[in-house]
């Protein structure tokens, strides 16, 4: 599926027509499924690199392989960042050869196609950007597009799901009470060794003694959070080094620039990630 700006597509262009891989670590599948079945708003919640995007974009593929209808549901992701405003995801007038024309955002699309609009790092974004999802989050269902003078009723199939990461954040940069309690939280955490090299063999190729070694790895760097890391190694991050061992660079190294260099620049710390990995790859 080719990427291209919003203006650029419709909606329908947004569809995953194939199975993303996701590993289950509990019962989000069922709890997502049945909170889009009575159109309760989600929140994902967890540290970066635990599939929670992933996982949307699986929810979305299997939504449109299990329901009854013949309509899909198409998925709008947002990257949000501290200069979004609401005027980019409701939508704004722009200027063109043939003059003034209204531009719905991606919000607005996703309203009014009935899809699934993923905020991912939802409080990232500007303070009126929450302000406009309130009323999709309860039992109106409607949006507001004030430059139009209009309130659109959500489609049946929307959904809004946000995410963000607890750990990121402080008492400037949360997500409100008013807002928090508006969804259902699924939790995210980092799999068990067993699943994360699972998931590392599976999207890297390599063997599976290499993938055991790296989600091994994985964990015991997440145990020095407590001695001074502020972030533990991503799934994400064990992949990248999956993925350059299998290019032939050497596991030390691959670790090295993927994990060591890439998690923190505190000397000390990276010291004791690198005993780590020689210690597993010897």
């Amino acid at each position: 599926m080719v990427k291209q700006t919003y203006k650029e597509v419709n909606a329908e262009e947004y569809i995953v027509e194939k199975e993303p891989f996701f590993v289950p670590i509990a019962d989000e599948i069922t709890v997502f499924e049945s909170a889009y079945n009575q159109r309760i708003p989600v929140l994902l919640k967890g540290p970066t690199g635990t599939g929670k995007t992933r996982f949307v974009e699986y929810m979305a593929w299997k939504i449109n392989n299990n329901k009854g209808s013949t309509k899909d549901v198409p998925l709008i992701t947002v990257a949000c960042h501290e200069d979004l405003t609401a005027s980019d995801l409701v939508g704004r007038y722009l200027l063109d050869a043939n003059g003034t024309r209204w531009i719905d955002g991606p919000l607005t699309r996703s309203v009014k196609s009935g899809g699934i609009c993923y905020l991912d790092e939802v409080v990232e974004a500007r303070k009126d950007t929450t302000v406009i999802i309130h009323p999709l989050t309860d039992h109106r269902r409607t949006l507001t597009i004030d430059k139009l003078g209009q309130v659109v009723e959500a489609d049946e199939g929307f959904l809004l799901v946000v995410s963000y990461n607890p750990g990121y954040q402080n008492a400037v940069k949360d997500l409100k009470h008013s807002t928090r309690q508006r969804f259902v939280a699924i939790e995210f955490d980092f799999p068990d060794v067993e699943r994360e090299s699972k998931i590392i063999s599976h999207e890297a190729g390599v063997k599976k003694d290499i993938s055991d070694q790296l989600a091994i790895l994985g964990q015991k760097i997440r145990n020095l959070k407590e001695h001074g890391l502020e972030e533990g190694a991503s799934t994400r991050l064990l992949i990248y080094a999956a993925r350059l061992i299998k290019q032939g660079i050497s596991p030390k190294r691959a670790c090295q620039v993927s994990l060591t260099w890439g998690i923190t620049d505190e000397l000390q710390i990276q010291e004791t990630v690198d005993q780590i990995v020689s210690s597993i790859f010897e």
